[in-house]
């Protein structure tokens, strides 16, 4: 029976996980407790989390079942993207591009814990408000003044809001699902190799059986 069971080391279990976190936080905070979407995100979330881990726990004795656990996380992390999209779209707030920069910051953080999240989340909605709140300037004596609309130069004008928190959770989720879901990807291209080329556990049972035998 070969190793089975490591699937904390996983990187698709470790941020299959942090996806779960951030869900049921966004669903507890934005979402309304009663509604059917909730319970259906959280249990999307919970899904992708707890297949991997069943799965590999069930690799000792059958590849075949773990692939298809692992399968099953794969598809519940393509649900749960779908309503997060859903999610930004009915309310008209905008779903970022890989390369946006704030997502690129998140990216850069490297998060690990839903405080990691509520940290950048922050720190994105501080920045932005520093750009779009450069309505004063300073006169000869040091006073402080407001500008007039009309002095509001072209750059000023141009400054975006700040987003809301939901549209930046919503967003890091699904640059974290686009992240798991390619570990998922990998995953699965690795045990369908290791599936093809050395069989189930009732192969490797056989093969045992049989040399045992000829000795």
């Amino acid at each position: 029976m070969p190793a089975h069971g490591g699937y904390r080391k996983l990187k698709s279990f470790q941020v299959a996980q942090l996806i779960y976190d951030v869900t049921v936080r966004f669903c507890d905070r934005y979402i309304d407790k009663r509604s059917r979407t909730h319970d259906q995100m959280v249990q999307a979330a919970r899904s992708g989390v707890q297949n991997i881990a069943e799965g590999s726990v069930a690799s000792g004795t059958s590849k075949k079942f773990e692939l298809k656990l692992t399968n099953v996380a794969r598809a519940s992390l393509e649900e749960l993207r779908l309503d997060y999209e859903d999610y930004l779209r009915q309310r008209t707030l905008e779903e970022w591009p890989a390369d946006h920069p704030a997502l690129r910051r998140f990216k850069a953080r490297r998060c690990a814990t839903v405080d990691d999240v509520k940290a950048w989340v922050n720190g994105e909605r501080t920045r932005a408000s520093g750009t779009t709140n450069r309505w004063t300037n300073t006169d000869n004596q040091g006073r402080t003044r407001a500008r007039s609309t009309q002095s509001v130069s072209v750059r000023d004008s141009r400054c975006r809001s700040v987003p809301s928190s939901d549209q930046l959770v919503a967003n890091g989720a699904l640059s974290l699902l686009n992240l798991g879901c390619y570990f998922l990807d990998r995953q699965l291209a690795t045990l369908e190799k290791s599936f093809l080329a050395e069989g189930g556990f009732t192969e490797r049972l056989y093969r045992a059986r049989t040399q045992s035998r000829r000795k």
